[in-house]
């Protein structure tokens, strides 16, 4: 009988290494195939002729809005499907389904309210996140039309963690599939055969969103999942909400600040280096998606396994479940910056056929990439804190990070070293090392509290 037809009670029994490779194989795969969303209308975009390499810069402006949108759908999936996943390890899945109902309902709401407010002030907010004369144009028409999409992607992103919470990977998998299919085939279609452009990226991608979307809303009102969505009880609870946010806030700061970020590069890369320099990170925003995902893919199928026996109480699969993917992300990210460091250029030509700005993105992206060998450590203890609803402390460490670290040395390097622009990409690996210091002692501490408390 597969895995997907017994429930999730295997989640207990089943040995750990299979466990994750039967979960996070599916969970990986979706996350790479979510990727194609917004990697695909970069690649299409960078390679329109003759406005090409501006309209990439337009699209790259755009991601801090996006990574807005896409934080808000962590904001609840992040939280509300790991305690979904503990209460089903105690046995409780009326609770539950409460919390599945709950983030239903406050998705849409968020999505609603975002809808307007991308709709009124998207130029206002472009100009503010880093895009210049050149590249306002491009930038306001693809938000004005994603704007549009955006309670599709809420729910998308949003319940289908829930899927993935009750052990159906498979399914979790064909949700982003079907979306991703759907955008290879209408990116060409919209942008090159109607010579619509970016605007055209941007409808591609709010339809593809909408057949995921209706996918998973049919999964989860269908008879084969665990938790069903029920129109009668989608009454928001503060006392269920709650606590679902404050364990999800870590992931929203995490791509929230994303976006924040995103716009501090912006701007002072525009200000060292101008619309080149924006360009070259915006492929290597691409690049570092392309190589981070897969790993907060690995974590995402180890969730389920960590938060239903930290729920059961069995501290022994709780340990392994944090060993196994603390070695398989390391190896991978370790895997990623060989390829990074050997093949830059290889990666550039990905996004664009433009000779100069490849030239200019293989030096960055070997600057910028360089604390990427350790960062598995970093992913493997963020994810676990999550699992196991430690939110205090997955909060911290996405904090310090961010804001700490990383924001204050952006403004600070181009001070301190000669050559300005490469000091703003310095930024990125000197934070790294210093964030994954610093979250892996953390970790030390409270895994073993929180093992204590369970072996009690």
């Amino acid at each position: 009988m597969d895995m997907e037809e017994k429930g999730n009670t295997y989640l207990a029994t089943e040995p750990i290494g299979k466990l994750l490779v039967r979960l996070a194989v599916p969970t990986v795969a979706a996350q790479l195939i979510n990727m194609l969303y917004n990697l695909v209308d970069r690649i299409y975009i960078g390679h329109i002729p003759g406005t090409g390499a501006l309209a990439l810069t337009g699209l790259g402006v755009c991601m801090p809005v996006i990574l807005i949108v896409t934080a808000f759908a962590a904001l609840t999936a992040s939280g509300g499907a790991p305690r979904a996943s503990i209460e089903m390890g105690r046995g409780d899945n009326g609770e539950a389904q409460r919390i599945l109902a709950n983030c239903f309902s406050f998705q849409i709401l968020i999505g609603a309210v975002l809808t307007v407010l991308l709709l009124i002030f998207s130029r206002p907010m472009l100009l503010a996140f880093g895009a210049s004369a050149n590249t306002i144009g491009y930038a306001d028409a693809y938000l004005k039309i994603y704007a549009l999409g955006t309670v599709s992607v809420q729910l998308t992103l949003g319940m289908n963690a829930f899927i993935t919470a009750q052990g159906f990977a498979k399914s979790g998998m064909l949700t982003v599939m079907l979306g991703a299919v759907c955008n290879i085939i209408l990116d060409p279609v919209l942008i090159f055969g109607f010579h619509m452009g970016v605007r055209g990226a941007a409808l591609a991608t709010i339809i593809s969103q909408t057949f995921s979307c209706v996918w998973v809303l049919i999964f989860l009102r269908g008879k084969k999942t665990i938790l069903r969505l029920r129109p009668r009880g989608l009454r928001l609870e503060p006392e269920v909400i709650l606590p679902c946010l404050a364990l999800g806030l870590a992931t929203f700061i995490m791509q929230a600040s994303e976006s924040v970020i995103a716009v501090c590069f912006n701007s002072s890369l525009l200000r060292y280096g101008g619309d080149m320099a924006v360009g070259a990170m915006t492929i290597l925003t691409s690049v570092m998606q392309l190589g981070m995902l897969p790993m907060q893919g690995l974590g995402q199928g180890s969730m389920p396994i960590t938060s239903y026996n930290y729920g059961a109480g069995n501290a022994d699969r709780v340990r392994r479940s944090f060993f196994l993917l603390l070695r398989a992300s390391l190896c991978y990210s370790i895997t990623v910056w060989v390829l990074l460091m050997l093949f830059p250029g290889g990666f550039a030509r990905i996004f664009s056929d433009n000779a100069a700005l490849i030239r200019y993105t293989e030096n960055a992206l070997r600057i910028y990439a360089a604390g990427m060998g350790i960062f598995g450590a970093q992913t493997a203890c963020q994810m676990t804190f999550v699992s196991i609803g430690n939110a205090r402390a997955s909060i911290v460490v996405a904090v310090m990070r961010k804001f700490v670290l990383l924001i204050p040395l952006i403004y600070l390097l181009p001070h301190l070293l000669a050559d300005p622009v490469a000091a703003v990409y310095t930024a990125e690996p000197v934070a790294d090392v210093c964030a994954v210091l610093f979250t892996v002692t953390l970790f030390r501490f409270q895994f073993r509290k929180a093992l204590r408390k369970l072996e009690a």
